[in-house]
């Protein structure tokens, strides 16, 4: 018995290492090195292309309570998190080189683990498959999906932009926690007073965007606990063209 998994990122190799610890042969399928997606860089598995961190990790909280029941698990994500910790206050970040290639050597050496690289268009209905390929599903499997389970796949992302160290006025900014939690150097913090915020705030407004198709603005819905500046001006002018306002 064997059962196949596609796609080599977080749930997949979650799903793959914990099926091959209980002793069942696993194939996982991963399209990289063969295939990227535009935001694929590295070959590893696991590859964080957005925000290195994966939330609180206070039990107290829900993100940190879920964290504690997944080591319970021996899960491979948070053994690999643990090992490729960064500071980040109360939060768990990770170095994303470290994760990932801790992950990968972890998925390549078990016994219980076949990579084959190859894109995945369609499945074996006779053979016990899960699907983990995410928001970043090739284009030929995301049609097939549709076709045969009837609905289009919907995913809401955010790049998460990385700032060069040497391009800080460190005259201006400082290190600091985040919110009293934490070494005091984990967060390097940049302030602007109302002046220079307002130009910030013009610029953005003002700023080339890029182009979205119609299902990306009927009904946008956003994490509204940690919603960013862009996203509140982007609501707005939703609005006003709904509602016909300037």
């Amino acid at each position: 018995m064997f059962i196949n998994v596609i796609g080599a990122g977080l749930a997949g190799c979650e799903a793959a290492y914990q099926i091959a610890q209980r002793g069942i042969e696993v194939k996982l399928y991963e399209m990289k090195p063969l295939k990227k997606s535009p935001a694929h860089h590295s070959d590893l598995f696991s590859e964080l292309v957005c925000s290195n961190s994966f939330k609180a990790d206070r039990v107290s909280s829900a993100a940190g309570l879920l964290k504690e029941e997944m080591r319970a698990f021996n899960s491979l994500l948070l053994e690999a998190a643990d090992v490729a910790r960064v500071p980040a206050g109360g939060a768990l970040a990770v170095d994303r080189n470290i994760f990932s290639e801790f992950v990968t050597d972890k998925i390549k050496s078990h016994k219980n683990i076949t990579v084959i690289n190859d894109e995945i268009k369609e499945i074996n209905r006779d053979e016990i498959t899960i699907i983990a390929t995410g928001p970043l599903t090739s284009d030929a499997l995301a049609e097939y999906i549709q076709d045969n389970f009837g609905a289009s796949l919907s995913f809401y992302d955010a790049a998460a932009p990385i700032v060069s160290f040497e391009s800080i006025d460190m005259s201006k900014a400082f290190f600091e926690s985040r919110y009293g939690k934490g070494d005091k150097t984990d967060y390097l913090n940049c302030p602007m007073n109302k002046d220079e915020y307002e130009v910030f705030y013009e610029a953005l407004l003002n700023a080339e965007r890029a182009p979205v198709h119609e299902f990306d603005v009927r009904d946008p819905k956003v994490y509204e606990g940690c919603m960013p500046i862009e996203v509140m001006y982007a609501f707005r002018t939703y609005e006003a063209c709904r509602l016909n306002r300037p």
